[in-house]
């Protein structure tokens, strides 16, 4: 087996920080040790395969990215970045893990649609990987099928109160739903928007000719979003259930949340980079139909209502919990283009996979969030959310070789034409500047990044069955 030694760098937790060095021997990590120690009185430096010099540099967990949808069908097309693509621009980003989103529609079987899900991944990923499952279609053959999803290492499933005749649940089908959660420890995810409600809307405002990209965030207003966490909190006091709600935007979601947890209920919450930096006047109010590569649900909310301010802080306080990046890129042509002249055919989703890590690590170098809860937000909590802590999310000897060397001194532009490996046409993040930059990504041992090289291959990625969520009382 391959041994690989990290040296000279300081070893970053969501707890603290402090020099050290870090033993890899084959796939998982066997020693964190004080900087220059010896092994069984043996010259680490000398008796190593490789050793990665990580002097004046942070030394991480790998990065999970618990929210992305892979080739996922949506507005007659599907999401541009494969299995192979999105994995290994997620390596490039500092992610060593994902977790994607299986599907099942109304009509469909559980078992069949996870199935298909393991078939597009397996043997593509260039990164380790896990499933949600989606329940599309809330019946009595799908509830039956959930209680047995924690068998096949899918501990968490989607429900979605928007998109009425493609993913919709009304509030009896989540009701039933959580109490199948209730019972068998499966987190409850939720797209929390007022589907009917914002169809209507979206419909008045074609009717009047207002087409734009703009209104697409006009048409989900974040009344639709307070209204549905709201009635999803409800249900899951009610029931009993643990929840999840997934992609925050709106300030008014998050007081709903916060007040929930105040009152001791078992509830969490992530945001995206997304709406932490973009905003419905600069992006989505683009000219022309520019703004239509920032087309995405929960949409991009006013930066004059301060929701943005609000996520930062809301992070902070652990209102929310994590970042996660709801990664669904489409290309403008062909794909984007299909909402021409109708915003709500324009398929929902942007690409930030690649991005994500970097994106947070600016928010530490501007102060809206400490070096350890940066490690939190995007390696840490996703690991115990979601079932893979000890594994994942963390330095100690046992856990994977998932490690990230970040130089704060690096600087990293992000672009099209710059730091970009998603297929995609476009970049959602086009001249953003970090601070910091990825310097080397180890999977399960494995370098796969290293001084601007791509060293990993197809195929190196593995399912990984999770458990029970920690976060479970």
């Amino acid at each position: 087996m391959t041994t690989t030694l990290i040296t000279g760098g300081t070893v970053v937790s969501a707890t603290g920080r402090a020099p050290a060095d870090v033993l890899i021997d084959g796939e998982k990590i066997r020693a964190v040790l004080a900087p220059g120690s010896t092994l069984l009185g043996h010259d680490l430096t000398a008796s190593v395969d490789t050793v990665v010099d990580a002097t004046g540099k942070y030394v991480i967990p790998g990065g999970i990215d618990a929210h992305t949808h892979m080739e996922l069908p949506f507005g007659g097309t599907a999401a541009s970045d494969t299995f192979e693509t999105g994995t290994r621009a997620a390596a490039w980003g500092g992610t060593t893990t994902i977790i994607d989103f299986a599907v099942q529609k109304y009509g469909e079987r559980v078992q069949d649609g996870l199935a298909a899900w393991h078939a597009k991944a397996a043997g593509n990923c260039a990164i380790d990987y896990g499933f949600h499952q989606i329940i599309g279609g809330v019946d009595d053959d799908s509830l039956s099928a959930m209680r047995g999803l924690l068998d096949e290492g899918v501990s968490s499933f989607k429900l979605f109160m928007a998109y009425p005749g493609v993913f919709y649940s009304d509030d009896a089908q989540i009701l039933k739903a959580m109490q199948v959660s209730r019972d068998t420890g499966l987190l409850t995810m939720m797209h929390a928007e007022n589907g009917p409600a914002i169809d209507v809307l979206a419909q008045q405002l074609v009717d009047a000719g207002k087409t734009d990209p703009y209104y697409h965030g006009i048409a989900r207003a974040w009344q639709m979003e307070e209204e549905a966490t709201h009635r999803a909190i409800m249900l899951a006091d009610l029931t009993g259930a643990p929840l999840y709600v997934v992609h925050v935007s709106a300030k008014q979601a998050v007081e709903q949340l916060a007040g929930a947890r105040d009152r001791g209920q078992n509830v969490f919450g992530e945001t995206c980079p997304q709406y932490l930096y973009l905003s419905l006047e600069e992006q989505l109010g683009a000219p022309g139909f520019e703004g239509a590569k920032w087309v995405c649900s929960t949409p991009l909310r006013s930066r004059a209502e301060g929701h943005q301010n609000a996520m930062w802080q809301a992070l902070r306080t652990n209102d929310l919990q994590m970042v996660s990046t709801d990664h669904c890129p489409f290309c403008m042509k062909d794909q984007k283009e299909l909402g021409l002249g109708d915003f709500r055919k324009i398929p929902n989703g942007i690409g930030s996979v690649e991005h994500r890590m970097d994106l947070m690590y600016q928010g530490v170098v501007t102060g809206e969030i400490t070096l350890e809860r940066w490690v939190e937000l995007t390696s840490t909590t996703p690991a115990r959310m979601f079932g893979l802590y000890g594994t994942k999310g963390v330095i100690q000897p046992g856990a994977d070789g998932d490690v990230v060397v970040y130089d704060p001194n690096g600087h990293t532009s992000i672009g099209y034409d710059k730091t970009h490996h998603m297929n995609m046409d476009h970049s959602a993040w086009e001249g953003f500047e970090i601070d910091g930059h990825v310097d080397t990504v180890i999977a399960r041992g494995r370098v796969i990044v290293d001084g601007g090289r791509y060293l990993g291959s197809k195929g190196d990625g593995r399912y990984v069955k999770r458990g029970l969520s920690q976060y479970l009382i």
